[in-house]
């Protein structure tokens, strides 16, 4: 299920906007990048935002970045705001605090 870092290998960091705190979109990201098999985590922001690092091959990343557009259950995603960034020295997909 995982991925050495490779030419293929993309990763991309940002924020979500909309009403995706407080119901469940962390634990419905957490679950979907896991079956993705993707590396990175996600968070809350103080702003009432959500930040996530996605890095995995990119038929995954962006799999995943068109699932934050849309609208997991509970959730209203007004915008997903995502850039290219270098891959993440990490072993999985979390949530952080």
């Amino acid at each position: 299920m995982g991925y050495e870092v490779t030419d293929a290998t993309v990763a991309l960091t940002g924020l979500i906007r909309g009403r995706v705190q407080g119901v469940f979109f962390r634990a419905e990201t957490l679950a979907r990048a896991r079956k993705l098999g993707l590396k990175g985590w996600v968070k809350n922001t103080r702003e009432g935002d959500v930040a996530v690092l996605l890095a995995g091959p990119e038929e995954d990343v962006r799999s995943m970045q068109n699932w934050l557009r849309s609208d997991p259950p509970l959730a209203r995603v007004d915008s997903v705001e995502l850039t290219e960034c270098a891959p993440p020295a990490c072993s999985g997909f979390e949530i952080r605090y």
